[in-house]
């Protein structure tokens, strides 16, 4: 009896520690996303440099699809501004060093100076490179 008990015990201290880490994983990942939302917003090119990969393949609610260079040139440039942007409704969902983080986003945008407003459902796919997660691949929808 004493040893089914320890077995018991045992058994849920594991199951509470992957749990543990995995919300910890999960932070991380949220934390990056935000991180890229911000350097979106403020077109930070040293950050977006940093959080995406270089082999990024950023798809566009409209097909275009856009590597790192690309990406980066037009938050850095104006081409595409974000002066808002809001995520709501995310999800993440990690396994091994890839995570997947969908979400929908609301934006108020100036892109090369006309003023408008995005409404978008966006997977993510960021795959943890040298200890840290980047941006692998991303594509938009427009809602039906």
């Amino acid at each position: 009896m004493i040893l089914r008990s320890v077995t018991i015990f045992f058994v849920a201290m594991i199951s509470a520690t992957a749990l543990i880490a995995q919300s910890k994983a999960e932070k991380k990942v949220a934390d990056v996303v935000e991180s890229l939302r911000k350097a979106m917003i403020d077109g930070n090119k040293t950050e977006l440099e940093n959080l995406v990969s270089d082999k990024l393949s950023y798809g566009h609610s409209g097909g275009n699809i856009d590597d790192k260079a690309e990406f980066i040139n037009k938050l850095v440039t104006g081409i595409s501004d974000f002066v808002t942007m809001e995520l709501t409704e995310q999800t993440i969902s990690i396994s091994g060093k890839t995570a997947i983080v969908r979400h929908k986003l609301s934006a108020a945008t100036n892109d090369a100076g006309k003023p408008g407003e995005v409404h978008l459902l966006v997977m993510m796919v960021w795959q943890k490179q040298g200890g840290h997660w980047k941006l692998l691949a991303r594509q938009a929808v427009k809602p039906t």
